[in-house]
């Protein structure tokens, strides 16, 4: 009888889990748990509507798990995000700050719409930005309408987006139109990344959503029974490798720590924490550099690891990361210093976007509380008030390529950073032995950017042609993008009163590209290219210059810029060959989707069988006057200034 009594039970909570969306989340609950009784009470009669209203009075009140990342007793509003908030009212959704205005998705919101066939625009789309600004504006004004609006578009998402993951195992086979298009749109909405994004967000609103009275017993489960299968899906699907992986990692411990209530959470801690710690060892080098070589995602990769940390720390789980995971981290911000311009920049290499001085100091700031012995980090985040600025002037990175020649660190340094290092992945180009170059304020060759991600015919066009060799300040063969990545580094030192780099990159079958730098007394810089093999055509140097109208002249292959404020360089090519200079198109794209016309030159010569091709380009800064010379004889290079005479050994 008894038996019995126990089975009719499971069949009636069954059926009344099945009657309530999201009811199916209470098998999914260790019920077990502290504060849960009323809520297992319930189930355990089959009463799923009162445990719901139950398990919302224990998450409005639970205490104890610390959220990580916002202060919520000091939530603030930007004006942006208030834009954002306002503008989710009327179902315009801030989804890409490279599109504005917001695109309007109907009032019966299209989550297919897909206004210009970018994918980041409708990947980011189902990361759902403007949620968080709804929360704010909730948290901060306590207008309903903000969480109104939340509830009904997430409500409307679940319901339009779902995963099919039976379609997505048949995808290549027989599907009809529809199934075909559901597909396409699971690529965007449940791409991993996407989902981790979801996945972390969704704390912060969770926690500020909680106690509003639209937030509905009946919501709540459904909320939860979605935030379990984007977990779970994760856990299914983590990318291979890269900053994805490092993201989805890092969230999924997120989740796991936030809601342990669910009987996965465990699991989902221990494969998150577990895969940061044995990425953190794979993915960054010894030398400190996040192995896809972009600054914009190294400062991503020491924030995804430093908030797993906190997170972590916070909830009294810090032991789950060893020393040498915080030591890493540390070896990290040095690379962020290192490659920083005055101004907070850092060059433009690969798929990185610009940054400005306030955002770094914010980054350097965090990072001082994390590691207040680091004497460095103090100096960078207190702009020079507290701590020791570092010992050294020019420094290499010799494992991930990447060289900085320098003659001080205040705003009226001159500072370069060359890039020549080992291949990449996606977000890297086809651009080793580029090169910026900071003097006393301006950026005078700064890499072209990238200006899109990918998407459709068009705009892959648009972003290959940012991603050419010939747009950086290097060499190539017949103006193709170099087959190889792959440099070496041949000499690092200082000598004849310069600080030398010297590599080699076998940049196409047939021709090794080395480049030496002299940053000769820390005043002006001396460029040896040597374009060796059997490789026939025409080489070129490429340099690309920040927006300007420089004076130029062809016949001796220099240029100089003429900037009002006296702040100029010169340059100016020399070859073993006679050699052609020649106007090129030029772009710089500091952020997405955003370019600005600059000059670019190149200094070409045909390269007939195995001899060689030289080029010499003295960089001196405007107030150097006289007329240049370089030459390269018995491995020196003789260069003269006016007056002023040097004599480099090759190394």
């Amino acid at each position: 009888m008894k038996t019995l009594f126990l089975s009719l039970t499971l069949i009636v909570a069954s059926l009344s889990a099945a009657a309530m969306p999201g009811g199916d989340v209470f098998r999914k609950l260790n019920l077990d748990g502290k504060g849960l009784e009323k809520v297992k009470t319930a189930v355990a009669v089959g009463d799923t509507t009162r445990a719901a209203g139950e398990l919302l009075s224990y998450y409005r009140s639970r205490k104890g798990i610390v959220l990580t990342g916002i202060d919520l007793d000091r939530v603030k509003l930007p004006d942006d995000e208030r834009m954002m908030a306002d503008e989710a009212l009327d179902h315009r959704f801030f989804v890409h700050y490279g599109y504005q205005p917001s695109f309007f998705y109907g009032d019966d919101i299209d989550w297919t719409y897909w206004p210009v066939k970018d994918n980041e625009l409708r990947w980011q789309l189902h990361r759902h930005k403007w949620f968080i600004a709804l929360a704010k504006a909730y948290k901060t004004t306590g207008d309903e309408k903000y969480a109104k609006a939340w509830i009904e578009q997430y409500a409307d998402w679940m319901d339009k987006n779902p995963l099919d993951t039976t379609l997505f195992r048949k995808h290549g086979k027989l599907l009809t139109a529809e199934q075909q298009a559901l597909v396409e749109n699971m690529s965007f909405a449940w791409r991993p990344l996407e989902v981790s994004h979801r996945l972390q967000e969704q704390l912060t609103i969770f926690a500020i959503m909680i106690n509003s009275p639209a937030f509905t017993p009946e919501f709540l489960v459904r909320f939860l029974d979605e935030y379990e299968m984007h977990a779970g899906h994760i856990m299914r699907n983590f990318s291979a490798q890269g900053n994805h992986l490092l993201f989805e990692a890092q969230r999924v411990a997120f989740a796991g720590i936030y809601f342990p209530e669910f009987r996965g959470a465990r699991e989902w801690l221990q494969q998150g924490i577990g895969i940061l710690n044995e990425q953190i060892g794979r993915q960054v080098y010894a030398d400190g550099m996040q192995f896809e070589l972009d600054f914009g995602y190294h400062m991503a990769s020491i924030e995804i690891f430093l908030k797993a940390l906190r997170m972590a720390s916070a909830n009294g789980m810090r032991d789950a990361f060893p020393p040498s995971y915080i030591a890493t981290v540390e070896r990290m911000i040095e690379v962020v210093w290192n490659v920083t311009f005055p101004d907070g920049s850092q060059p433009l290499f690969g798929d990185h976007k610009t940054t400005d001085k306030n955002e770094m100091l914010k980054k350097f700031r965090t990072w001082e509380q994390a590691f207040p012995e680091n004497r460095q980090i103090a100096w960078f985040a207190s702009e020079g008030k507290r701590g020791e600025r570092p010992a050294y002037l020019s420094h290499a990175f010799k494992t991930s390529g990447f060289y900085i020649l320098r003659n001080g660190w205040n705003a009226a340094s001159t500072m370069m950073v060359v890039k020549a290092g080992p291949p990449a992945f996606w977000h890297n180009q086809p651009d080793n032995g580029t090169f910026e170059l900071w003097r006393k304020g301006r950026n005078f060759f700064p890499d072209s950017g990238c200006y899109v991600y990918s998407g459709d015919d068009k705009v892959q066009a648009e972003r290959e042609w940012f991603r050419q060799t010939r747009v950086h300040n290097t060499l190539t063969l017949d103006g193709a993008d170099i087959e190889r990545t792959d440099s070496k580094l041949l000499y690092w030192g200082h000598s004849c009163k310069a600080d030398v780099v010297s590599t080699a990159n076998p940049s196409y079958l047939g021709l090794t590209h080395t480049r030496t730098v002299f940053f000769v007394e820390g005043e002006f810089l001396v460029i040896v290219d040597r374009a060796e093999g059997d490789a026939t055509g025409k080489v070129a140097l490429h340099y690309g210059l920040c927006p300007c109208e420089p004076k130029i002249d062809l016949a001796d292959a220099s240029l100089e810029t003429l900037f009002a404020d006296g702040n100029n360089i010169r340059l100016q090519v020399f070859c073993n060959r006679p050699c052609t200079m020649t106007s090129e198109e030029g772009w710089l794209s500091p952020s997405y989707r955003s370019k600005t016309e600059r000059p670019a030159f190149s200094f070409g010569c045909p390269k007939p069988g195995n001899a060689p091709v030289e080029f010499i380009t003295v960089i001196a800064p405007g107030e150097m006057s006289g007329s240049i010379s370089a030459s390269l004889v018995s491995g020196k290079v003789k260069v003269s200034i006016g007056r002023r005479k040097y004599e480099l050994a090759m190394p």
